[in-house]
């Protein structure tokens, strides 16, 4: 594998908003979807476990790291550019690894409406369509159009209307969960065009509501429970009486601003901690209301569970 040589033992947790983890034994950037086939053909090879991760904003990473190959999906594959199409609509084609929110304001500057809500996404493009990241009514699936892919033989091309998008899901994140392989490479979206000064002000209402409400400048992974169906997550943890709530003085703590985040304070907290955490949320959650709330955070690597 001449053309790409992964890096060993990188430390991870610059890696993840979270800001905590430990290191990975073998670390890439691919620049194309071709790298991505010869990095996993490289770890087949040597009987290695692939994780793939993106802006590091939806995972926390175990304290031990992650012993196989890390790919991530970043800068170098971070491509944004426009098409006009008849009717008036304009195609947008983002690589997986640009951040959500500079597809946001792409979108904006190009007086295009319905991505508005992505402006303040911390995210990766690749892990919107992933988990079909949403906020403020909008949702990713709203204007995929098409999304190329490594499927571990080829890479593939599929329609919006097949990636089975749900509720922070999509046929990407059931095939992972499955333990099959579907790296998202990139997608395009089709959005129509809007009134600017409408849409630059939807982005500053939203990007004031998100300051006003959110831990932002606290280390997190973005609201770290799935809504459940009929509930708020962070309603539900309030009624706990867990909002500002600490096992102890390593850091990770319920957001006194949103109850919906566990926060790192300092980045000084280990994953483990952070996870005991959830954990003791989600059990005191579920003796005060009956509802088991469902991690949207991903485990990466090993936590002895």
């Amino acid at each position: 594998m001449a053309d790409i040589i992964p890096l060993e033992n990188v430390p991870l947790a610059g890696y993840s908003t979270f800001r905590c983890g430990g290191p990975a034994r073998f670390f890439a950037e691919p620049s194309n979807g071709d790298e991505v086939a010869s990095l996993f053909r490289w770890a087949d090879e040597k009987g290695l476990d692939v994780f793939v991760l993106g802006n590091g904003s939806n995972c926390l990473i175990s304290d031990d790291g992650f012993e196989g190959l890390v790919i991530r999906i970043a800068r170098n594959m971070s491509e944004l550019s426009s098409a006009e199409m008849n009717g008036g609509s304009v195609k947008v084609t983002a690589g997986a690894g640009l951040p959500f929110a500079r597809f946001g304001n792409y979108c904006a500057e190009l007086s295009l409406t319905g991505a508005e809500f992505a402006c303040g996404i911390p995210g990766s493009c690749g892990g919107a369509v992933f988990m079909n990241a949403g906020a403020y009514g909008g949702e990713t699936k709203d204007f995929v159009s098409r999304v190329n892919y490594w499927d571990g033989k080829d890479i593939c091309y599929i329609d919006g209307d097949q990636c089975g998008f749900g509720y922070r899901t999509s046929l990407f994140e059931k095939l992972n969960a499955e333990g099959k392989t579907a790296v998202i490479l990139g997608f395009e979206a089709v959005l129509p065009k809007g009134s600017k000064e409408e849409i630059t002000g939807l982005v500053d209402d939203l990007r004031i509501r998100r300051t006003a409400s959110q831990p932002l400048d606290v280390p997190s992974a973005g609201s770290t429970f799935k809504r459940p169906e009929g509930y708020f997550a962070a309603k539900l943890i309030e009624e706990a009486g867990l909002k500002g709530f600490a096992l102890d003085d390593s850091g990770a703590q319920v957001s006194p601003k949103h109850a919906g985040f566990i926060v790192n304070n300092g980045g000084k907290a280990k994953a483990s901690d952070v996870l005991r955490l959830i954990d003791y949320v989600v059990e005191k959650v579920f003796v005060n209301s009956g509802v088991r709330l469902e991690k949207e955070v991903r485990l990466v690597g090993n936590f002895g569970v």
